[in-house]
């Protein structure tokens, strides 16, 4: 098991509907960590390269007294978000899921992005989680300065 000594300022908690299922994806195929679980209550921590993730299994799908729910839960349960994990082996993850046979929602590409007065040229790919959730996988390529001023 990894050791994480503090959570990162933000960590996600993700609930998902088979821990087991969620564990398999994230430990085996993407090489996460798993720092420490709480398999009675289908809850685990895990840790890639500092991307920490929290997963909890549902027991339903519908609200009930329960403040952590906010609406009906239905799949995909990621609607509207996309996590972005920077990871040094983008190959090796990539290879992992070609090999394993798992769908690619975007294929590997090379992107160029300006972040204020840089540009950041990064290779990324991304998969969905069998939960529905995005998962964008990416290393950074090259990072040089941009003239800002107009």
């Amino acid at each position: 098991m990894a050791a994480i000594d503090i959570f990162p300022p933000l960590t996600p908690e993700l609930y998902v509907c088979s821990i087991e299922k969620s564990l398999s994806f994230y430990t085996e195929l993407l090489g996460f960590s798993i720092c420490f679980e709480r398999p009675e209550d289908g809850f685990a921590t895990i840790e890639l390269e500092g991307a920490v993730l929290m997963l909890e299994q549902i027991a339903q799908l519908d609200p009930s007294d329960d403040p952590w729910v906010t609406a009906k839960l239905e799949y995909p349960l990621g609607r509207g978000i996309n996590f972005q994990i920077t990871v040094t082996d983008l190959d090796g993850i990539h290879n992992s899921i070609v090999k394993n046979n798992y769908p690619i929602q975007l294929p590997l590409e090379q992107k160029t992005y300006r972040t204020g007065s840089k540009l950041l040229t990064v290779r990324q790919f991304m998969i969905m989680d069998p939960d529905g959730y995005l998962i964008r996988l990416n290393t950074l390529i090259n990072e040089q300065s941009v003239n800002t001023q107009v």
